[in-house]
């Protein structure tokens, strides 16, 4: 690797550390700067917060990976995203943010639930920020898995090696600053990956003579490649799309919508975040794209198909761009680490030491204690992120069906429904995780398929969830005056 290489992704990571410094000086002084960054976030920070944070290593290798090896078959999953996320943003994101606000300054997504619905049995918020530790800390170790496997294939790093330098860097920034330095950090690496999606597959089209030359050359290699239903059945198509249900329940994307600094703000956000991600869907696909007649035509024989991003980075840029296209893989990848560890952390502070150890605790220790959070959360996930085989890393596949299923329809209809109550926002976050489980291990089949293989376990999760909190609410519907009135006051905002 040319030295000027490394040049630029030392110049990444201290930009990273710089913007920690800052966030640490800036709002860490009290628990809601330090979760929420005061709820201060303008609209263009918070929209690329929450698509850099969302998108992860998928953006730049999963996806370009899948549209190199199925063609347009493969783009199913990013239309179901695309659709998703703007519903969210319609439907989810203006009241949550009046919402949590209203609700006694609820600075998580338990908390939300428990204020909510006054839960005073503390129940909801227990099994809500329990599932948030235990599947965001096997996402944390994904992440570093991925960061770890960079530096070896990049670099010829030790993988230990690699897994430290990524951890050490997200853990730095993420500790110290807190939400405002996740937040910051997630803007300029959103920037990144925009101009990295943009540029890598316009310079692999220009080793081409013409458009006509490429589609030849992939049509001669596969001819079904243009067919955006070939293998897919109807149900194979809706399972696909069904990705896009994940975003109403996904904590580490909703909480940005809390942090905005005004519900005024959210269409300015919408525009942003929706654009930025359709850019960034777009080039990807493109860069799978290109990258099947390229290596046809230059003889470059087998790849891994998810590494296409990288062997464009290494053969058609100076040393010094393919720092930076290195660092916008780094940035997918550390984006969604300091989110997933921030949500950890802030579930341990708030939700368990606060509501269960210390209640009367002053901000200033349960800062400390949100940071001490980070450094916990990192530490296990590091050891999960160890053993590169280790099968719980496999449950990572599965956590966005489990957030989507458990805490999806329970947001929506707690922002929609008046009568709904704490039991029926108690069944629905079991039974819906309950599905996914069950549809994922159960030794069932369907025409020889197991169920996960024969239609998303998103799917059945959310019906089932949304079936027991309409069931349960009909059965005993809300009653408490307190909660009724918080409902009324949120409405108030939206005539």
């Amino acid at each position: 690797m040319h030295y000027s290489t490394y040049i630029t992704l030392g110049l990444y990571f201290l930009v990273m550390l710089a913007i920690g410094l800052y966030s640490y000086r800036k709002s860490t002084s009290d628990l809601s700067g330090y979760m929420l960054g005061g709820r201060s976030l303008p609209p263009s920070v918070a929209a690329l917060s929450a698509g850099a944070s969302d998108m992860s290593g998928w953006i730049l290798m999963g996806l370009p990976g899948a549209m190199f090896v199925s063609g347009l078959s493969s783009s199913w999953i990013g239309l179901g995203l695309f659709i998703g996320a703007f519903i969210n943003y319609i439907v989810v994101a203006p009241r949550l943010r009046v919402y949590t606000e209203k609700a006694k300054d609820a600075l998580t997504v338990p908390d939300y639930f428990a204020k909510r619905f006054n839960d005073s049995s503390l129940t909801l918020r227990l099994v809500a920020s329990t599932v948030i530790v235990i599947f965001f800390t096997l996402y944390t170790s994904s992440g570093l898995v991925a960061g770890g496997k960079l530096f070896e294939t990049s670099f010829g790093l030790d993988y230990s090696m690699g897994l430290v330098v990524t951890a050490s860097v997200v853990v730095a920034y993420t500790l110290f600053g807190g939400f405002l330095a996740v937040s910051l950090t997630d803007f300029v690496q959103g920037c990144i990956m925009f101009v990295a999606v943009i540029l890598v597959p316009i310079i692999a089209f220009t080793q081409f003579d013409s458009l006509a030359e490429l589609t030849s050359i992939i049509s001669a290699i596969n001819p079904t490649y243009f067919d955006w239903f070939e293998g897919l059945s109807f149900i194979a198509i809706m399972s696909s799309m069904a990705w896009g249900v994940g975003y109403f329940g996904q904590p580490h994307i909703i909480v940005r919508f809390m942090a905005l600094r005004s519900v005024k703000d959210m269409p300015t956000m919408r525009n942003i975040g929706m654009g930025w991600m359709f850019v960034a869907l777009v080039g990807a696909l493109a860069v799978g794209f290109t990258g099947v007649a390229y290596v046809n035509k230059f003889n470059l024989g087998a790849i891994d198909p998810e590494t296409i991003f990288l062997v464009f980075s290494n053969l058609l840029f100076h040393p010094l761009i393919t720092g930076f296209l290195l660092a916008a893989i780094l940035a997918a990848i550390m984006s969604t680490i300091s989110s997933q560890l921030l949500v950890s952390s802030s579930s341990l502070t708030d939700d368990f030491y606060k509501t269960f150890l210390n209640r009367d605790a002053s901000d200033k220790e349960l800062v400390l204690v949100g940071r001490i959070s980070v450094f916990m959360v990192a530490v296990v996930a590091g050891l999960l992120a160890l053993d590169r085989n280790s099968s719980v890393l496999s449950l990572v596949s599965n956590a966005w069906a489990g957030f989507g299923a458990a805490f999806g329809p329970l947001v929506i209809f707690s922002l929609y429904w008046k009568k709904m109550t704490k039991q029926a926002a108690l069944a629905g976050m079991v039974v819906g995780a309950a599905t996914v489980l069950i549809w994922i291990y159960a030794p069932l089949t369907i025409d020889g398929k197991s169920l996960s293989s024969w239609i998303y376990e998103i799917v059945p999760g959310f019906i089932c969830s949304s079936i027991a909190i309409y069931v349960v609410t009909i059965m005993n519907p809300q009653e408490e005056q307190e909660v009724l009135e918080l409902f009324d006051q949120v409405e108030q905002e939206f005539k």
